[in-house]
């Protein structure tokens, strides 16, 4: 118990993928007596659930179809503790999405200046993989949220929380594959030296928030590429989503939209 007040919570952070032929990152944090710490974090579904029953996966994650009740499931047997809040990184409504949303509009323009404005959600992407997931989650009692508290699902989106997290003036180039648009002018050696250098800001950021990201993700040496930084990345994505989680259940985070959708966002400080 913390301070004896209430029992101690667990979040999940999902950067899930809108479609179900790529990986999506999982996070896990528990609370403890100490503050939070991240208890397991993986780059895929499959690769969760099989770290839950003690086999841990290697290898490339591919993607599948999420099922709420297997990673409901799986956390419990990792944190040993039922889940307080589950972020998700993908739109999510309580009606089919069938395009841009007021969240959408609202968010874009609070951060487009700033370099992260939100992709539109489509009737075909996410479609039909979001309402089923939404309606799956809804069936294990973690009813979609759009206004406090956050004591279900709730949707976020990691490029503004590390906006608010970082206090950063724009959106952060932590994206491998796109070290060319980010900083066109330099060679390939001095962009992937900018990006673990980003990608170490982030990972120490978030460390002073959830104890253990460092030791869990380690930055990639430079002589890796290929899909081991992708699955880098969506592992980094799923544990903000999962800080995310942590403030918007202490109060911390609001939501930006309407009864038809809302994206928690991280409060500024000050």
């Amino acid at each position: 118990m913390t301070g004896g007040m209430r029992p101690l919570r667990a979040v999940l952070g999902v950067d899930a993928a809108w479609t179900e032929t790529e990986p999506s990152g999982v996070a896990l944090a528990v609370e403890t007596d100490a503050g939070w710490r991240l208890h397991t974090v993986e780059a895929s579904y499959d690769h969760f659930s099989a770290r839950a029953r003690g086999t841990p996966a290697e290898g490339r994650p591919a993607g599948s179809p999420p099922d709420a009740g297997a990673l409901l499931g799986a956390a419990f047997l990792l944190g040993g503790r039922a889940l307080d809040c589950v972020a998700l990184d993908m739109p999510v409504g309580p009606r089919p999405i069938v395009g841009r949303r007021r969240c959408d509009d609202l968010v874009s323009r609070a951060y487009g200046a700033r370099k992260a404005a939100v992709h539109s959600p489509s009737a075909a992407r996410p479609g039909e993989l979001s309402d089923a997931l939404r309606a799956d989650f809804d069936a294990f009692d973690f009813a979609l949220r759009v206004e406090p508290p956050a004591d279900g699902l709730i949707e976020v989106y990691p490029h503004a929380a590390l906006i608010e997290f970082m206090e950063a003036r724009e959106r952060l180039p932590y994206k491998a594959g796109k070290t060319t648009t980010y900083w066109p002018d330099l060679p390939a050696d001095a962009r992937r030296a900018k990006l673990r250098a980003t990608w170490a800001r982030i990972v120490a950021a978030l460390d002073a928030r959830i104890a253990g990201v460092a030791a869990a993700l380690p930055i990639p040496e430079p002589d890796v590429g290929g899909w081991r930084l992708k699955a880098f990345e969506d592992k980094l994505d799923a544990v903000v989503c999962a800080a995310v989680a942590i403030a918007a259940l202490n109060g911390d985070a609001a939501p930006h939209g309407d009864a038809d959708g809302a994206i928690w966002i991280p409060r500024a400080k000050g």
